[in-house]
Parts: C-alpha cells; sequence; structure tokens
C-alpha cells in the first residue's frame, strides 16, 4: 500500500474531472464512477462502481490508502426514496465501512454548504457550527458528516467532511446572487483543497470549509487554513468586477 493510492468516486463528475485532470501525476490515482465508460478518457486505473453494492465497494477499496468520496446525487431537490436514500445515504455508508474493512488510512468526504444552509444568510457559518441543513440533500451530506465523525472515533480512520460550496466559474459583469457569491469556490480552489485534505497531517474527525478567498464568504475558512494550509487563489468579488 502506498500513501499516494487514492480511490476517487464519482470520478466522472464536475469535481473529480477536474482533480484527475490537475494531479494525475501526483496521486497513483483509482477512478471509480457507475458509467466506467465516461472514465476513458481520463486515463488512470478506472472501475465500474456503483456504490450502493457494498461488495464493489470492497473491491474499489482494496490496496488504497485514501478514498476521495465525491459520488452523490447533488441535486437539492432530489427524490429522497429514488435518490438520495440509496446513493447519498446507503452510499455513502457502503464506502467508509468498505475503507474501514479494508485497512484504508483515510476517507475525504465531500460534504456540501446544504449541510449547514439552514443558517441565516446574514451568519458566517464556521467550520465547528452543527449542521443546519434546508432540504433533504442538506440532510443526507449532514448524515455523510455524523459518519465521518463515528469512523473516527477508534482512530483506525482519519475522516475529512468537506462542505463544499458553490463550484463554479464566475466572468467580468455577470450577475449572480449574494448568497452564491459570497459561497463561490473556483474549481482549481477546491482541487487545491482536496489535495491538502489528502496530504494533511491530520488526526481524527474534522471538518473544513470549501469557498474560495471571497471577500466576504458565507462560510468561515480560518479554522480550514490552520489546518490544512489552504491557500485559496481566486475571489468571486474580483472576478465578477474584472
Amino acid at each position: 500500500m502506498t500513501a499516494h493510492k487514492v480511490l476517487v468516486t464519482g470520478a466522472a463528475g464536475r469535481i473529480g474531472t477536474a482533480f484527475v485532470r490537475e494531479l494525475h501525476g501526483r496521486f497513483d490515482l483509482r477512478l471509480g464512477e457507475l458509467d466506467s465508460a465516461a472514465l476513458a478518457h481520463m486515463g488512470g486505473e478506472a472501475v465500474h462502481l456503483d456504490v450502493t453494492d457494498l461488495d464493489a465497494c470492497m473491491r474499489a477499496c482494496a490496496g488504497v490508502h485514501t478514498v476521495l468520496h465525491l459520488a452523490a446525487d447533488p441535486l437539492p431537490d432530489a427524490d429522497f426514496h429514488a435518490s438520495l436514500l440509496p446513493t447519498n445515504i446507503i452510499g455513502t455508508y457502503n464506502m467508509f465501512l468498505a475503507a474501514k474493512a479494508q485497512g484504508c488510512r483515510r476517507v475525504v468526504f465531500a460534504s456540501s454548504a446544504q449541510a449547514v444552509e439552514g443558517y441565516p444568510l446574514d451568519v458566517q457559518v464556521h467550520e465547528d457550527m452543527a449542521p443546519r441543513p434546508k432540504n433533504m440533500y442538506g440532510v443526507s451530506k449532514a448524515f455523510g458528516e455524523a459518519l465521518a465523525s463515528l469512523f473516527a472515533d477508534d482512530g483506525t480512520l482519519v475522516t475529512v467532511a468537506v462542505r463544499i460550496a458553490n463550484v463554479a466559474a464566475f466572468h467580468a459583469g455577470e450577475r449572480h446572487s449574494a448568497r452564491d457569491v459570497a459561497a463561490f469556490i473556483s474549481e482549481r480552489d477546491v482541487v487545491h483543497l482536496l489535495a491538502r485534505c489528502i496530504d494533511a497531517d491530520l488526526k481524527g474527525f474534522t471538518v473544513v470549509h470549501g469557498v474560495s478567498d471571497n471577500r466576504y464568504k458565507r462560510l468561515a475558512i480560518e479554522q480550514t487554513r490552520s489546518a490544512l494550509d489552504y491557500r485559496p487563489r481566486d475571489d468571486a468579488f474580483a472576478l465578477l468586477e474584472g
């Protein structure tokens, strides 16, 4: 087992694609996706992975040091029984269980700003504030954060819950809601953040926040900077002003 063997679930999604594109030479990547044909152009080791299938999760985690769990239904209005329950609830449980059973050392779980979207918009959410979801998608991510805490309890797994906010590409002159601007994170910043979640010297369970260095941030990142040496480069306000 090498410290650089990383399983990326949901590797063909927006964040997974950006992560693989930028870091395929830095980590030894195993790419997991329900539609493995979507990984053909990405290079690296590709595996068919249905996270609702525990046996498939076990196979995917074999020989892996770190699991970067991105696979999820990301729609805020996704149907609970048809999608959120099997994919975001059971699938996330399967990945944590498989990682632990296969001797993985770390799980980086892609949570979401939706896990804390229930706080008033004029409140800046800090990393140590409890989940407060506003929809069932956010509930599914709060469940994942609770799993991450539970699976770190016996010291065999380091777990990180990353509350990723509004991954977007902003351009000068565009108009966006105040919330989306404050929650903006660029692709290069989210890739850097996830790489630091994999590399940083961490113990137990850690919650970190995924926003860029925006003039005003919906999610505070002071603790994230300290824990990970996270150094975001972009600012939504500056990008929109041109």
